[in-house]
């Protein structure tokens, strides 16, 4: 054991996860590498939990950050703030969502804690529909829509939450329909529920669920519930935290895939805005978004050098059309994982779109979740030079691959290289 590990041990919760045997001290990155304190070189395909998007090091942030620091570094909501509003009216107009206000947040969770505080007040309700398999945050109320049970430490909660079907295409019990069927079922299913409660707030729902391992349902299910919800004067909060910014490659929102029916009524952010610092925040109609009667600011949400950070990451993402680079990348890089896992008995699926793919394994011949492999695979990716993700629902056994949106070809054909020997390794 590591000096470092044992003095995190020493002051960390035991609850505090860390990835690998011997855990990894980061201590520098540059485009899609990093570094760990021993001078080895790793290929990123994790990005900080999905939150490195465009690249390490890059640039143009850390210049905007530099010259944003060497001004003020704080002040708060407060007071008034040129980079928030820049990025703010940015984001307003990106989101799709017309007359759209925005909030910012430090994180993803805080930004859902506000999506749900705005739902309930406006609704005047304090139920939640949420979908199974879904992760929300850490907090209390975070933690009350979670349907993840490895994400969830505690029932109690300030919701009442109901969940629904419709998260995993392929598993539960409308896996063998057609998608066509599955999404009727669904919407029967919902429609059901529905008959059964009172008046709920909003239904909120992930367009990928990231730390349920990157599944899906097909394309037009949330546009399908929308129609539902209209008719009762349920809410949709779409959580953007992991599918946002053009990570799908399809798509610059994960909501778009579910478009007929026209955007959400708020979108929740985070993660890659900041290409690692700490953004997180709320997009939601104006009458939605004023709807709170009481005072609210943020001391820290909105703080001027994250806000830097992300008008020039952002500027640099559109300029340089890592959207584009993301579907055709990520592409080729699915489809190469596919052909490598062809035939195996230890891998079930391999899923996603764009940079955000998902690696199912189970144990040989069966359908049953196989966290050890997981974990063996981390493992042994490790040890050849790269970096991936773990999650997923059945017992964590999806590894989670989401490198910065500027990956090259060659870059996803090394990092496939790797990941094949890896896999091989627990056939």
């Amino acid at each position: 054991m590591s000096s470092l590990h044992h003095r995190h041990l020493a002051v960390s919760p035991e609850w505090l996860a860390l990835y690998y045997r011997h855990p990894l001290e980061i201590t520098h990155g540059e485009g899609r590498y990093v570094w760990d304190a021993d001078g080895k070189r790793y290929l990123d395909f994790f990005g900080g939990i999905l939150t490195t998007m465009t690249a390490h090091a890059l640039p143009e942030v850390t210049k905007a950050v530099t010259e944003q620091a060497g001004r003020i570094i704080h002040t708060s909501t407060l007071y008034l703030n040129r980079p928030m509003v820049e990025l703010a009216e940015r984001i307003a107009t990106l989101s799709g969502i017309p007359d759209a206000r925005v909030f910012f947040t430090t994180s993803g969770t805080e930004a859902n804690d506000t999506a749900l505080l705005l739902a309930t007040t406006y609704r005047r309700s304090n139920q939640i529909l949420a979908m199974r398999n879904s992760y929300h945050g850490r907090s209390f109320s975070a933690v009350a829509i979670t349907g993840n049970r490895a994400w969830s430490p505690t029932s109690l909660s300030p919701l009442q939450t109901l969940y629904v079907h419709g998260g995993v295409r392929t598993r539960g019990p409308y896996a063998e329909l057609s998608d066509a069927q599955f999404i009727k079922a669904c919407v029967a299913d919902l429609e059901d529920l529905l008959g059964h409660t009172r008046d709920a707030a909003a239904l909120i729902a992930e367009p990928i669920q990231g730390v349920g391992g990157f599944t899906s349902p097909p394309d037009g299910l949330f546009a399908a519930f929308r129609e539902v919800l209209s008719r009762h004067g349920i809410l949709w909060i779409s959580d953007e935290v992991q599918t946002g910014w053009g990570r799908t490659g399809e798509h610059f929102w994960g909501w778009q895939a579910h478009d007929r029916n026209g955007p959400p009524d708020i979108l929740t952010f985070a993660k890659g805005i900041g290409n690692g610092m700490s953004i997180g925040g709320v997009v939601a109609r104006a009458d939605v978004m004023n709807c709170l009667d009481a005072n609210s600011i943020s001391t820290f949400g909105g703080s001027p050098v994250t806000m830097a950070a992300g008008l020039a990451n952002l500027s640099y993402l559109l300029d340089h059309d890592l959207q584009r680079n993301a579907r055709r990348v990520g592409g080729l890089l699915i489809e190469r994982l596919r052909a490598i896992v062809a035939g195996s008995e230890c891998v079930r699926e391999v899923r996603g779109r764009g940079l955000m793919i998902g690696i199912e394994l189970v144990k040989p011949g069966t359908d049953d979740a196989n966290p050890e492999a997981a974990t063996a695979v981390l493992e042994a990716a490790r040890e050849g030079g790269l970096l991936v993700g773990k999650g997923g629902g059945h017992n964590t056994s999806v590894l989670r691959i989401a490198p910065p949106l500027s990956l090259t070809i060659a870059e996803a054909e090394e990092g496939a290289e790797i990941l094949a020997e890896a896999l091989r390794s627990v056939e």
